[in-house]
Protein backbone atom coordinates (compact mmCIF):
# COMPACT_ATOMS: atom_id res chain seq x y z
CA UNK A 1 0.00 0.00 0.00
CA UNK A 2 1.40 3.38 -0.98
CA UNK A 3 0.15 6.91 -1.56
CA UNK A 4 2.93 7.55 -4.09
CA UNK A 5 4.35 5.67 -7.11
CA UNK A 6 6.08 2.51 -5.90
CA UNK A 7 8.85 0.41 -7.45
CA UNK A 8 11.23 -2.45 -6.66
CA UNK A 9 15.00 -2.87 -6.83
CA UNK A 10 15.45 -6.12 -8.75
CA UNK A 11 18.83 -7.85 -8.60
CA UNK A 12 17.84 -11.16 -10.18
CA UNK A 13 18.43 -13.01 -6.93
CA UNK A 14 15.82 -14.99 -5.06
CA UNK A 15 15.03 -12.28 -2.49
CA UNK A 16 14.01 -9.45 -4.82
CA UNK A 17 12.58 -11.85 -7.43
CA UNK A 18 10.35 -13.29 -4.72
CA UNK A 19 9.12 -9.81 -3.81
CA UNK A 20 8.35 -9.10 -7.48
CA UNK A 21 6.34 -12.33 -7.77
CA UNK A 22 4.35 -11.47 -4.64
CA UNK A 23 3.80 -7.81 -5.57
CA UNK A 24 2.63 -8.28 -9.15
CA UNK A 25 -0.79 -9.88 -8.43
CA UNK A 26 -1.59 -7.19 -5.85
CA UNK A 27 -1.83 -4.29 -8.33
CA UNK A 28 -3.70 -3.73 -11.58
CA UNK A 29 -0.90 -2.11 -13.55
CA UNK A 30 2.56 -3.65 -14.18
CA UNK A 31 4.94 -3.20 -11.27
CA UNK A 32 8.00 -1.04 -11.95
CA UNK A 33 11.38 -2.66 -11.42
CA UNK A 34 14.91 -1.24 -11.55
CA UNK A 35 18.28 -2.96 -11.88
CA UNK A 36 21.94 -1.98 -12.09
CA UNK A 37 24.98 -3.75 -13.49
CA UNK A 38 28.43 -3.41 -15.01
CA UNK A 39 29.77 -4.25 -18.44
CA UNK A 40 32.06 -6.87 -16.83
CA UNK A 41 30.44 -10.29 -17.27
CA UNK A 42 31.57 -11.53 -13.84
CA UNK A 43 29.72 -8.63 -12.21
CA UNK A 44 26.55 -8.52 -14.26
CA UNK A 45 23.26 -9.96 -13.03
CA UNK A 46 21.09 -8.02 -15.44
CA UNK A 47 20.08 -11.10 -17.44
CA UNK A 48 18.55 -12.62 -14.30
CA UNK A 49 16.86 -9.34 -13.38
CA UNK A 50 15.29 -9.24 -16.85
CA UNK A 51 14.15 -12.85 -16.48
CA UNK A 52 12.49 -12.06 -13.14
CA UNK A 53 10.87 -8.94 -14.60
CA UNK A 54 9.51 -10.80 -17.63
CA UNK A 55 8.10 -13.56 -15.46
CA UNK A 56 5.80 -11.06 -13.70
CA UNK A 57 5.19 -8.69 -16.64
CA UNK A 58 7.04 -5.82 -14.97
CA UNK A 59 7.85 -2.46 -16.51
CA UNK A 60 11.61 -2.88 -16.22
CA UNK A 61 14.47 -0.35 -16.42
CA UNK A 62 18.18 -0.71 -15.84
CA UNK A 63 21.41 1.25 -15.75
CA UNK A 64 24.96 0.10 -16.58
CA UNK A 65 27.69 1.85 -14.58
CA UNK A 66 31.13 2.34 -16.14
CA UNK A 67 34.30 2.14 -14.02
CA UNK A 68 34.91 5.87 -14.58
CA UNK A 69 31.40 6.75 -13.40
CA UNK A 70 31.91 4.48 -10.39
CA UNK A 71 35.08 6.20 -9.20
CA UNK A 72 33.85 9.68 -10.12
CA UNK A 73 30.89 9.20 -7.78
CA UNK A 74 32.96 7.84 -4.88
CA UNK A 75 34.07 11.08 -3.12
CA UNK A 76 30.58 12.59 -3.17
CA UNK A 77 29.09 9.38 -1.79
CA UNK A 78 31.72 9.19 0.96
CA UNK A 79 30.54 12.70 1.85
CA UNK A 80 26.90 11.54 1.88
CA UNK A 81 27.71 8.49 3.99
CA UNK A 82 29.79 10.52 6.49
CA UNK A 83 32.26 7.65 6.83
CA UNK A 84 34.43 5.39 4.66
CA UNK A 85 32.24 3.28 2.38
CA UNK A 86 32.59 -0.32 3.53
CA UNK A 87 30.65 -1.93 0.71
CA UNK A 88 31.57 -1.27 -2.96
CA UNK A 89 27.94 -2.15 -3.75
CA UNK A 90 26.93 1.20 -2.21
CA UNK A 91 27.97 2.93 -5.42
CA UNK A 92 25.76 0.99 -7.87
CA UNK A 93 22.97 1.18 -5.30
CA UNK A 94 23.11 4.96 -5.60
CA UNK A 95 23.03 4.80 -9.42
CA UNK A 96 19.95 2.57 -9.47
CA UNK A 97 18.35 4.88 -6.88
CA UNK A 98 18.89 7.81 -9.23
CA UNK A 99 17.29 5.84 -12.05
CA UNK A 100 14.29 4.88 -9.91
CA UNK A 101 13.84 8.47 -8.70
CA UNK A 102 12.93 9.50 -12.26
CA UNK A 103 9.88 7.22 -12.15
CA UNK A 104 8.79 6.50 -8.55
CA UNK A 105 8.98 7.97 -5.05
CA UNK A 106 9.43 4.75 -3.03
CA UNK A 107 11.18 1.44 -3.73
CA UNK A 108 11.04 -1.93 -2.02
CA UNK A 109 14.25 -3.94 -1.58
CA UNK A 110 15.18 -7.47 -0.49
CA UNK A 111 17.45 -6.48 2.41
CA UNK A 112 17.17 -8.69 5.48
CA UNK A 113 16.42 -12.00 3.80
CA UNK A 114 20.01 -13.26 3.95
CA UNK A 115 20.25 -12.59 7.67
CA UNK A 116 16.85 -14.12 8.39
CA UNK A 117 17.21 -17.19 6.18
CA UNK A 118 20.98 -17.86 6.52
CA UNK A 119 21.78 -16.85 2.95
CA UNK A 120 25.48 -15.96 3.10
CA UNK A 121 28.30 -18.38 2.21
CA UNK A 122 29.86 -17.67 5.61
CA UNK A 123 26.83 -19.31 7.22
CA UNK A 124 27.35 -22.71 5.62
CA UNK A 125 31.15 -22.45 5.84
CA UNK A 126 30.92 -21.80 9.58
CA UNK A 127 28.32 -24.53 10.08
CA UNK A 128 30.47 -27.14 8.33
CA UNK A 129 33.64 -26.01 10.10
CA UNK A 130 31.86 -26.27 13.43
CA UNK A 131 30.32 -29.66 12.61
CA UNK A 132 33.49 -31.31 11.29
CA UNK A 133 35.68 -29.54 13.81
CA UNK A 134 33.67 -30.87 16.73
CA UNK A 135 34.78 -34.41 15.85
CA UNK A 136 38.33 -33.33 15.05
CA UNK A 137 38.88 -31.33 18.24
CA UNK A 138 37.38 -34.09 20.39
CA UNK A 139 39.31 -37.00 18.86
CA UNK A 140 42.72 -35.52 17.97
CA UNK A 141 45.12 -34.71 20.86
CA UNK A 142 46.23 -31.09 21.15
CA UNK A 143 49.88 -31.86 20.35
CA UNK A 144 48.90 -33.65 17.14
CA UNK A 145 46.55 -30.80 16.18
CA UNK A 146 49.54 -28.47 16.41
CA UNK A 147 51.46 -30.65 13.96
CA UNK A 148 48.49 -30.66 11.58
CA UNK A 149 48.33 -26.87 11.75
CA UNK A 150 52.04 -26.57 11.00
CA UNK A 151 51.66 -29.02 8.13
CA UNK A 152 48.83 -26.91 6.70
CA UNK A 153 51.07 -23.85 6.90
CA UNK A 154 53.69 -25.61 4.76
CA UNK A 155 51.31 -26.28 1.86
CA UNK A 156 51.59 -24.32 -1.41
CA UNK A 157 50.27 -20.78 -1.02
CA UNK A 158 46.82 -21.29 -2.55
CA UNK A 159 46.16 -24.52 -0.63
CA UNK A 160 47.54 -22.95 2.53
CA UNK A 161 45.02 -20.11 2.29
CA UNK A 162 42.11 -22.53 2.01
CA UNK A 163 43.35 -24.84 4.76
CA UNK A 164 43.91 -21.84 7.02
CA UNK A 165 40.21 -21.06 6.88
CA UNK A 166 39.09 -24.51 7.99
CA UNK A 167 38.75 -26.24 11.36
CA UNK A 168 42.27 -27.66 10.79
CA UNK A 169 43.78 -24.25 11.54
CA UNK A 170 41.04 -22.43 13.47
CA UNK A 171 40.28 -22.59 17.16
CA UNK A 172 36.79 -23.76 18.19
CA UNK A 173 34.19 -21.11 18.96
CA UNK A 174 32.48 -18.20 17.17
CA UNK A 175 35.40 -15.76 17.52
CA UNK A 176 37.65 -17.79 15.19
CA UNK A 177 35.09 -19.68 13.08
CA UNK A 178 32.53 -16.93 12.42
CA UNK A 179 34.10 -13.52 13.07
CA UNK A 180 37.85 -13.82 12.52
CA UNK A 181 37.49 -16.14 9.53
CA UNK A 182 35.59 -13.51 7.53
CA UNK A 183 37.23 -10.31 8.79
CA UNK A 184 38.92 -8.03 6.26
CA UNK A 185 41.84 -7.57 8.66
CA UNK A 186 41.79 -10.43 11.19
CA UNK A 187 43.62 -10.18 14.50
CA UNK A 188 46.58 -12.14 13.11
CA UNK A 189 47.10 -9.45 10.44
CA UNK A 190 46.50 -6.32 12.53
CA UNK A 191 49.98 -6.21 14.17
CA UNK A 192 51.52 -6.18 10.69
CA UNK A 193 49.11 -3.50 9.47
CA UNK A 194 49.11 -0.96 12.31
CA UNK A 195 52.04 1.35 12.89
CA UNK A 196 51.06 1.50 16.58
CA UNK A 197 50.45 -2.06 17.84
CA UNK A 198 49.33 -0.58 21.16
CA UNK A 199 46.00 0.21 19.52
CA UNK A 200 45.22 -3.51 19.54
CA UNK A 201 44.76 -3.50 23.31
CA UNK A 202 42.34 -0.56 23.31
CA UNK A 203 39.19 -2.68 22.98
CA UNK A 204 37.88 -5.99 21.73
CA UNK A 205 36.53 -5.34 18.23
CA UNK A 206 34.27 -8.39 18.50
CA UNK A 207 32.79 -7.57 21.90
CA UNK A 208 29.37 -6.47 20.61
CA UNK A 209 29.14 -9.31 18.10
CA UNK A 210 30.14 -11.92 20.67
CA UNK A 211 27.59 -10.53 23.11
CA UNK A 212 24.84 -10.86 20.48
CA UNK A 213 25.97 -14.38 19.66
CA UNK A 214 26.03 -15.50 23.29
CA UNK A 215 22.69 -13.95 24.23
CA UNK A 216 20.89 -15.73 21.37
CA UNK A 217 19.06 -18.99 21.90
CA UNK A 218 19.47 -22.15 19.88
CA UNK A 219 22.51 -23.62 18.16
CA UNK A 220 25.14 -22.24 15.82
CA UNK A 221 22.72 -21.52 12.97
CA UNK A 222 20.24 -19.61 15.08
CA UNK A 223 23.01 -17.66 16.82
CA UNK A 224 24.61 -16.62 13.52
CA UNK A 225 21.28 -15.35 12.22
CA UNK A 226 20.54 -13.42 15.43
CA UNK A 227 24.01 -11.85 15.43
CA UNK A 228 23.81 -10.77 11.79
CA UNK A 229 20.38 -9.23 12.35
CA UNK A 230 21.74 -7.20 15.26
CA UNK A 231 25.08 -6.13 13.72
CA UNK A 232 25.78 -6.67 10.02
CA UNK A 233 22.24 -5.85 8.90
CA UNK A 234 22.39 -2.53 10.74
CA UNK A 235 25.33 -1.52 8.51
CA UNK A 236 23.51 -2.68 5.37
CA UNK A 237 20.37 -0.71 6.23
CA UNK A 238 22.43 2.40 6.93
CA UNK A 239 24.13 2.01 3.55
CA UNK A 240 20.82 1.54 1.78
CA UNK A 241 19.18 4.50 3.49
CA UNK A 242 22.09 6.87 2.82
CA UNK A 243 22.58 5.86 -0.81
CA UNK A 244 18.87 6.02 -1.65
CA UNK A 245 18.21 9.27 0.24
CA UNK A 246 21.24 10.83 -1.49
CA UNK A 247 19.12 10.36 -4.64
CA UNK A 248 15.97 11.62 -2.84
CA UNK A 249 14.12 8.33 -2.91
CA UNK A 250 12.78 6.30 0.01
CA UNK A 251 13.50 2.58 0.32
CA UNK A 252 11.50 0.06 2.35
CA UNK A 253 12.26 -3.49 3.43
CA UNK A 254 9.30 -5.93 3.42
CA UNK A 255 11.36 -8.86 4.75
CA UNK A 256 11.89 -6.87 7.95
CA UNK A 257 8.22 -6.42 8.81
CA UNK A 258 8.31 -7.20 12.54
CA UNK A 259 5.65 -9.92 12.32
CA UNK A 260 7.50 -11.64 9.50
CA UNK A 261 10.82 -11.40 11.36
CA UNK A 262 9.28 -12.90 14.50
CA UNK A 263 7.80 -15.76 12.48
CA UNK A 264 10.98 -16.58 10.55
CA UNK A 265 13.24 -16.19 13.58
CA UNK A 266 11.23 -18.95 15.27
CA UNK A 267 11.90 -21.41 12.41
CA UNK A 268 14.77 -23.76 13.33
CA UNK A 269 17.97 -23.12 11.43
CA UNK A 270 18.03 -26.64 9.94
CA UNK A 271 15.07 -25.65 7.74
CA UNK A 272 16.96 -22.62 6.41
CA UNK A 273 20.37 -24.17 5.78
CA UNK A 274 20.27 -27.73 4.45
CA UNK A 275 23.72 -29.05 3.61
CA UNK A 276 25.07 -26.57 1.08
CA UNK A 277 21.69 -25.06 0.25
CA UNK A 278 21.06 -21.65 1.78
CA UNK A 279 17.60 -20.14 2.37
CA UNK A 280 16.02 -23.57 1.85
CA UNK A 281 12.62 -22.74 3.35
CA UNK A 282 12.39 -19.49 1.35
CA UNK A 283 13.25 -21.35 -1.85
CA UNK A 284 10.52 -23.88 -1.06
CA UNK A 285 7.97 -21.13 -0.38
CA UNK A 286 8.75 -19.42 -3.71
CA UNK A 287 9.15 -22.62 -5.75
CA UNK A 288 6.05 -22.05 -7.90
CA UNK A 289 6.47 -18.27 -8.19
CA UNK A 290 10.09 -17.61 -9.19
CA UNK A 291 11.81 -18.91 -12.37
CA UNK A 292 13.77 -22.11 -11.77
CA UNK A 293 17.00 -20.55 -13.08
CA UNK A 294 16.86 -17.98 -10.29
CA UNK A 295 15.90 -20.46 -7.59
CA UNK A 296 18.87 -22.69 -8.36
CA UNK A 297 21.61 -20.12 -9.08
CA UNK A 298 24.39 -19.43 -6.62
CA UNK A 299 24.47 -16.18 -4.71
CA UNK A 300 26.49 -13.35 -6.28
CA UNK A 301 25.77 -10.66 -3.70
CA UNK A 302 25.65 -7.49 -5.84
CA UNK A 303 29.16 -8.04 -7.27
CA UNK A 304 31.44 -5.11 -8.13
CA UNK A 305 34.61 -5.83 -10.21
CA UNK A 306 36.89 -3.73 -7.99
CA UNK A 307 39.51 -6.50 -7.92
CA UNK A 308 40.08 -6.33 -11.67
CA UNK A 309 39.91 -2.52 -11.75
CA UNK A 310 42.60 -2.25 -9.06
CA UNK A 311 44.85 -4.61 -11.02
CA UNK A 312 44.30 -2.73 -14.28
CA UNK A 313 43.28 0.77 -15.26
CA UNK A 314 42.59 1.97 -11.70
CA UNK A 315 45.85 0.81 -10.15
CA UNK A 316 46.82 4.54 -9.89
CA UNK A 317 43.96 4.93 -7.37
CA UNK A 318 45.77 2.49 -5.09
CA UNK A 319 49.07 4.27 -5.70
CA UNK A 320 47.59 7.61 -4.68
CA UNK A 321 45.24 6.73 -1.81
CA UNK A 322 47.07 3.76 -0.25
CA UNK A 323 50.74 4.12 -1.21
CA UNK A 324 50.95 7.86 -1.94
CA UNK A 325 53.06 10.18 0.28
CA UNK A 326 50.03 11.98 1.67
CA UNK A 327 48.47 8.70 2.83
CA UNK A 328 51.72 7.30 4.25
CA UNK A 329 52.53 10.52 6.13
CA UNK A 330 49.53 9.93 8.39
CA UNK A 331 51.58 7.22 10.07
CA UNK A 332 48.59 4.93 10.67
CA UNK A 333 49.84 1.86 8.83
CA UNK A 334 53.10 0.10 8.15
CA UNK A 335 54.27 1.16 4.64
CA UNK A 336 56.05 -2.14 4.00
CA UNK A 337 52.90 -4.13 4.71
CA UNK A 338 50.80 -1.83 2.53
CA UNK A 339 53.22 -2.17 -0.40
CA UNK A 340 53.27 -5.95 -0.12
CA UNK A 341 49.47 -6.04 0.09
CA UNK A 342 49.08 -3.87 -3.00
CA UNK A 343 51.75 -5.60 -5.06
CA UNK A 344 50.43 -9.08 -4.23
CA UNK A 345 47.01 -8.01 -5.44
CA UNK A 346 48.33 -6.38 -8.59
CA UNK A 347 50.38 -9.47 -9.44
CA UNK A 348 47.35 -11.72 -8.88
CA UNK A 349 49.18 -13.67 -6.20
CA UNK A 350 46.54 -12.99 -3.54
CA UNK A 351 43.24 -11.14 -3.95
CA UNK A 352 43.21 -8.19 -1.56
CA UNK A 353 40.54 -6.11 -3.31
CA UNK A 354 38.35 -5.56 -0.24
CA UNK A 355 41.30 -4.60 1.95
CA UNK A 356 42.52 -2.11 -0.64
CA UNK A 357 38.98 -0.78 -1.07
CA UNK A 358 38.73 -0.08 2.67
CA UNK A 359 42.12 1.64 2.73
CA UNK A 360 41.26 3.80 -0.30
CA UNK A 361 37.98 4.84 1.28
CA UNK A 362 39.60 5.63 4.62
CA UNK A 363 42.05 7.98 2.92
CA UNK A 364 39.31 9.69 0.89
CA UNK A 365 37.24 10.12 4.06
CA UNK A 366 40.22 11.62 5.93
CA UNK A 367 40.91 14.10 3.15
CA UNK A 368 37.30 15.28 3.11
CA UNK A 369 36.47 15.30 6.82
CA UNK A 370 39.83 15.68 8.58
CA UNK A 371 41.92 17.68 6.09
CA UNK A 372 39.08 19.92 4.96
CA UNK A 373 39.22 19.01 1.26
CA UNK A 374 35.89 19.14 -0.53
CA UNK A 375 34.54 16.11 -2.35
CA UNK A 376 35.00 17.79 -5.74
CA UNK A 377 38.67 18.42 -4.96
CA UNK A 378 39.20 14.78 -4.00
CA UNK A 379 37.44 13.75 -7.20
CA UNK A 380 39.91 15.83 -9.23
CA UNK A 381 42.81 14.05 -7.53
CA UNK A 382 41.07 10.71 -8.13
CA UNK A 383 40.67 11.47 -11.85
CA UNK A 384 44.28 12.59 -12.17
CA UNK A 385 45.49 9.41 -10.47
Amino acid sequence: MSDVPLGLFLSGGIDSSGLAALMAPMVKEPIRTFAVGFADLEANELAYARLAARSVGAEHREVVVSPTEFFDALPQLVWHEDEPITFPSSIPLHFVSRLAREHVKVVLTGEGADELFLGYPRHWVTAWNERLGRVYWASVPGALRGKVTRLAQSLPRRLRRYAGRTFLALEPGPRALFFENFAAFPESVQPQLLADPGLLTARDLYADSLRCYEEATGGTLERMSHTDLQTYLVELLMKQDQMSMAASIESRVPYLDHRFVEHVAAIPGRFKLRGWQTKAVLRAALRDLVPREILSRRKMGFPVPVARWFRGPFWPVVQEFVLGPRALQRGLFEPTFLRRLAEDHRAGTVAHAHRLWLLVNLEIWQRIFLDGDDAAGVMRVLRKS
